[in-house]
């Protein structure tokens, strides 16, 4: 029943151009209802529900996980020269952190709502997040024994290293001074050095040629 609603005036929209029958049945007749839309729905090039899927910053969370719970871990530290996310690649300016951090989706939605507000009047504003929480966090009680098991899950979040943009901003009419200002303020909600980025040539992605070796070469000892 979910894909006859779906297919509705999007599938009625396309039907005369892709001159297929809204009301063709089936040649097998052990074809369900719902294989039958799914096919009509092909045919006419609608995608399919999971492929117009929009995940809204409201709800940062990865669709699903081979395991519930996971090890805390550490922040990564680079010792090999890895640059991996430290440039622009999407807008005009971009929010960078100066120390490594475990950061959760509820500062993540904080900070997405506080770059929406203060460029509220720019209108047809991107906003691109580079990082994504991924990894469950799991909390105890206070002053509870030791053992009985990993505690309960109780936030997602992600580990960034040192240097990495996190949020990058881009719009028609966004000046330079009111990307620093909404910057400046999304950077109060992490609680690390950050660093306000504009796009150039030094803080664009270098070609692969270009960029230098991630490790250092090994050098006999004389």
């Amino acid at each position: 029943m979910w894909a006859q609603r779906f297919a509705g005036n999007i599938l009625r929209s396309r039907i005369v151009a892709s001159g297929v029958s809204m009301f063709a049945r089936t040649q097998a007749s052990g074809h369900s209802t719902t294989k039958h839309t799914s096919a009509l729905l092909k045919s006419a090039g609608v995608p399919s529900s999971r492929q117009i899927q929009i995940r809204g910053l409201h709800n940062l969370q990865p669709r699903r996980r081979k395991y519930k719970k996971a090890q805390k871990g550490r922040v990564p530290v680079r010792t090999g020269g890895s640059t991996k996310g430290n440039y622009m690649a999407f807008g005009d300016y971009g929010l960078r952190v100066k120390l490594g951090l475990r950061l959760s989706a509820k500062t993540i939605t904080a900070i997405h709502a506080t770059l929406k507000r203060k460029l509220k009047a720019i209108k047809d504003l991107k906003v691109w997040l580079r990082v994504f929480p991924d990894i469950p966090v799991t909390t105890k009680g206070t002053e509870v024994r030791m053992g009985k098991g990993k505690g309960a899950f109780d936030y997602w979040a992600c580990r960034v290293p040192k240097d990495k943009i996190i949020f990058e901003i881009k719009g028609p009419g966004l000046n330079t001074e009111l990307a620093k200002d909404a910057i400046r303020q999304a950077g109060f909600k992490l609680g690390v050095p950050t660093e306000f980025v504009i796009k150039s040539e030094a803080t664009q992605q270098p070609k692969k040629n270009e960029m230098p070796p991630t490790t250092i070469p090994f050098q006999h000892a004389k």
